[in-house]
């Protein structure tokens, strides 16, 4: 029976349970939520299935070393003893990504920097020669993760950041990430049978992602390469069974369309629709929210309007009035989810949510909130979660 270990899925800031259910979808073991990660068990299979499947997971770490530093000189003392021939070897460059949260180490750099001197050192020490450090394309990459003094050394296996889908091919201006995208149409339980619509698309990727969870198309279909294919156990016949399964793929019919305002966004998410060969799945056009007109078959809509940032105040409030009363007249019927970095302008919505889940959408703090289109009186509607 294929030996088992413990992994750490990393991800943002509100989607550790969307995450964990994926875990549990795919027959992870020993599923548990943490802050901004996920721990699951499971054999190399499941390794390489996470990295192949999961959409709101950033990276897959396997822990090698956890102890107690209360300075450099011990952190250093303490990486000098892990066999780092266990997970590399001489000819293949390294690189060392830290977080720390520490009051004893107030400098993340030089807490990696002395990480690397022990592996170097330990490597000279017995081969007489060492191995060299690549921060861009590293053939192994170590993550040293320290709290208070509390440190932890884990091999990353995914390489590129998972969100690095290998669709894009053009950016409009501030893309959203595609593990918050599909984080947050996973959030808002569209099942793809109903229309799904962003009118505020950008460069298309709530759309893209969408479509790839519509038809089951796992996202690491447009990866290069995951980073456990450098370590010496990489089974290539295992990779090409699992990257070959199509079983959970499905034929999807789901009207899925976007619209922007700006002609340059409509042709970044055209560009990145084609790099992800969904031309026939998603339809996109130039027209602003406000001229778009929705289906008359009710469904959801997710998007990610301005916060404002390059507006003043009252521009980014009266945007905000507009929209509110955009979605009231024509969306009646649908669910019309919103993330918003913005607060002020959210008063001049003019709606109350039914539902209000915390993310970051890079350093700013967002609500995801979810909006219940009716006519009328909101007597009876249920109140928000918030």
């Amino acid at each position: 029976m294929e030996e088992t270990a413990r992994y750490v899925a990393k991800t943002l800031q509100g989607l550790e349970a969307p995450l964990a259910e994926e875990l549990r979808a795919l027959g992870a073991q020993g599923v548990e939520e943490g802050c901004r990660a996920v721990t699951f068990e499971g054999d190399k299979a499941m390794l390489y299935k996470a990295n192949f499947f999961l959409r709101t997971a950033l990276r897959i770490l396997k822990p090698l070393y956890t102890f107690e530093a209360k300075d450099a000189d011990e952190l250093y003392a303490h990486a000098l003893t892990f066999e780092w021939e266990s997970v590399m070897n001489l000819s293949q460059r390294f690189a060392i990504d830290s977080v720390v949260n520490s009051e004893v180490f107030t400098h993340s750099k030089f807490a990696a920097l002395r990480v690397k001197d022990a592996i170097v050192d330990q490597f000279r020490n017995r081969m007489g020669r060492r191995p060299f450090v690549d921060p861009v394309e590293p053939d192994v990459r170590i993550h040293l993760h320290i709290h208070d003094t509390q440190c932890s050394l884990l091999l990353d296996s995914s390489g590129e950041s998972l969100h690095l889908r290998g669709y894009r091919k053009a950016n409009d201006v501030a893309p959203l990430n595609e593990v918050l995208a599909a984080g947050m149409v996973l959030l808002s339980g569209w099942n793809g049978e109903v229309p799904f619509i962003d009118p505020m698309c950008g460069s298309g990727t709530l759309l893209i992602e969408a479509a790839l969870i519509a038809r089951g198309i796992a996202p690491g279909i447009f990866r290069r390469r995951f980073g456990f294919e450098a370590w010496d156990d990489f089974d290539r016949q295992l990779l090409e069974e699992i990257s070959n399964d199509d079983s959970y793929e499905r034929d999807s019919d789901a009207l899925i369309t976007g619209s922007d305002v700006s002609e340059k966004a409509v042709q970044a998410a055209l560009a990145n629709v084609a790099g992800a060969s969904l031309k026939k799945a998603i339809h996109v056009q130039k027209l602003s929210v406000f001229e778009y007109h929705p289906p008359r078959i009710p469904g959801i809509v997710v998007t990610n309007p301005p916060y404002g940032e390059r507006l003043k105040q009252f521009q980014i409030d009266s945007f905000y009035e507009q929209l509110g009363d955009c979605f009231k007249q024509g969306y009646d019927g649908w669910e019309v989810w919103m993330l918003t970095g913005n607060r002020v302008a959210m008063r001049s919505f003019g709606l109350h949510p039914s539902r209000t889940i915390s993310l970051a959408n890079g350093p700013i703090e967002c609500k995801f909130q979810r909006f219940d289109m009716y006519k009328g009186s909101r007597k009876g509607m249920p109140p928000s979660d918030d």
